[in-house]
């Protein structure tokens, strides 16, 4: 893990931040404690860095009772533990409670999927859309994991910051929760809006399709008026790296007054009982380039053969 993975970016700002802010404090179960051990976090800042052990309700508690104290408190581990498995916690001791922290995952959808079922979640994103007020950002490159980590921890609300393992070649500018135009098509052109870690596969799917590709790694509050101002025709498609569906609501409200058809990939609700490497499980759901490519084709071709 180095500093060009999202995950070690995220280890080397918060230990420089937990020097900087007195107020700072991260709760961990267990995953990336060595990390911050060895980056001598744990050392010096031995009350404001907390490992509670493999106990992740507990990890969500404790944050949110130091939350509750002042401080501005970090839990991270892994997707499906901090997400689905203490999603109870986060809605009792932080949404409920009316506090800010700041909750941030690694591992997803599918990046450890070859420890099983368990270490999987595409469902996490949706699950904490459920919470009022939460912001969550879905990065595609350490780079912006950096400056919404940083963003977060100037502020007092309730975030989620969703790391991957894939990440695209390069960042994009994020900063303010922004869609950003990557190619404009022509008028009445396909638009495409590419989450997080997707822009790269997405970008290689469309290479020689007229189409607007859009990228957002803010979807919650998603950008409405940037997307109305971007989107150039009538078919919208929509590829998210985790449960297929999740943002259509956000996209469908945005374009509520304007005539819309809308395709949404992502992950599938199906059951994988064979765990391989991201990149497998990619192509298994339709995620890689060719998957995309072709779910897009495949769908404009129906509607042209509708309308004869």
């Amino acid at each position: 893990m180095t500093a060009a993975s999202m995950r070690g970016r995220f280890v080397q700002v918060v230990t420089e931040l937990l020097d900087a802010e007195p107020r700072l404090a991260l709760v961990l179960a267990e995953i990336t404690a060595d990390q911050f051990a060895a980056s001598g976090a744990r050392e010096r800042h031995p009350s404001r860095v907390v490992n509670v052990g493999i106990r992740e309700q507990l990890m969500v508690n404790v944050a949110a009772g130091m939350a509750l104290e002042g401080m501005r408190t970090i839990a991270h581990t892994f997707a499906p533990f901090l997400i689905e498995r203490s999603f109870e916690q986060v809605k009792l001791a932080f949404a409920h409670q009316g506090v800010g922290g700041i909750l941030v995952s690694s591992g997803a959808t599918y990046d450890v999927a070859a420890y099983g079922r368990t270490h999987q979640t595409a469902a996490d994103v949706a699950l904490v859309a459920t919470l009022p007020g939460w912001r969550i950002h879905v990065p595609g490159h350490a780079d912006e994991a950096e400056s919404m980590l940083r963003e977060a921890v100037r502020s007092d609300d309730a975030v989620y910051i969703r790391l991957s393992e894939q990440q695209n070649a390069a960042a994009q500018a994020v900063e303010g929760g922004g869609v950003v135009t990557i190619r404009k098509g022509t008028p009445g052109a396909l638009t495409v809006i590419a989450v997080g870690p997707m822009l790269d596969a997405v970008e290689q799917a469309t290479e020689h399709v007229d189409a607007t590709v859009l990228y957002v790694a803010t979807v919650r509050p998603f950008n409405a008026d940037g997307l109305r101002a971007a989107v150039t025709g009538t078919d919208v498609v929509l590829v998210e790296p985790y449960l297929e569906g999740t943002s259509t609501a956000d996209i469908s409200a945005a374009l509520s007054d304007l005539p819309h058809r809308l395709l949404s990939i992502g992950v599938p609700p199906t059951e994988h009982r064979k765990y391989g490497t991201p990149a497998e499980h990619n192509k298994a759901h339709g995620l890689d380039a060719p998957g995309v490519r072709d779910r897009i084709a495949a769908w404009l071709e129906h509607h042209a053969a509708t309308q004869q």
